[in-house]
């Protein structure tokens, strides 16, 4: 299934009857916007729903930035980096002349070995990792993002507010009356 593959980083249990996928780039400012309406979601829904993040790196700068949160995730930093990365956004995504050593710099403010970091980032597999999430992207119809699918449905249309009725009619679908 192209929506969510064994990569993919998951927030929540792994074991959530409710799946949020979200195409994700770390430069977009409408996925920073989101970000912590997604996060409410989650905190609303805490046995009951997972985030799959699939990266879109649409942006330049992005598959760096990628590439580092995969770094920290193999360090047990994944959401902290994530968190402090789009907290750092306005001052490193420069769409024009992106300055990825900001967000690097809010990386390791989070608790990123940078060191071993840059050494995890020149991991072949995490190229591997990209082209099959931008395969999938094409493959989807993806054109922007965040685009978020909820249990394999997509919102009505776009907005916090859409999102978040759709995973509440899936969580009620799972929960027993």
């Amino acid at each position: 299934m192209r929506l969510v593959r064994m990569h993919s980083p998951v927030i929540g249990p792994q074991t959530a009857p409710v799946t949020v996928v979200e195409f994700f780039d770390p430069a977009c400012e409408s996925c920073r916007a989101f970000h912590p309406y997604v996060k409410q979601i989650l905190a609303r829904h805490p046995q009951d729903v997972k985030l799959v993040l699939r990266y879109a790196p649409l942006h330049p700068g992005s598959a760096e930035v990628i590439k580092l949160l995969e770094a920290a995730r193999r360090q047990d930093r994944f959401v902290a980096v994530l968190d402090a990365g789009l907290e750092a956004q306005p001052a490193w995504a420069d769409h024009q002349k992106p300055d990825v050593a900001l967000a690097y710099q809010a990386a390791e403010r989070a608790g990123l070995d940078l060191a071993k970091a840059r050494e995890d980032m020149q991991n072949p597999a995490l190229d591997a990792l990209l082209k099959q999430d931008v395969e999938d992207l094409r493959a989807l119809g993806v054109r922007g993002t965040p685009t978020f699918w909820v249990n394999g449905r997509s919102p009505a249309s776009f907005g916090p507010e859409p999102l978040a009725q759709l995973v509440a009619e899936e969580v009620a679908k799972v929960k027993p009356r």
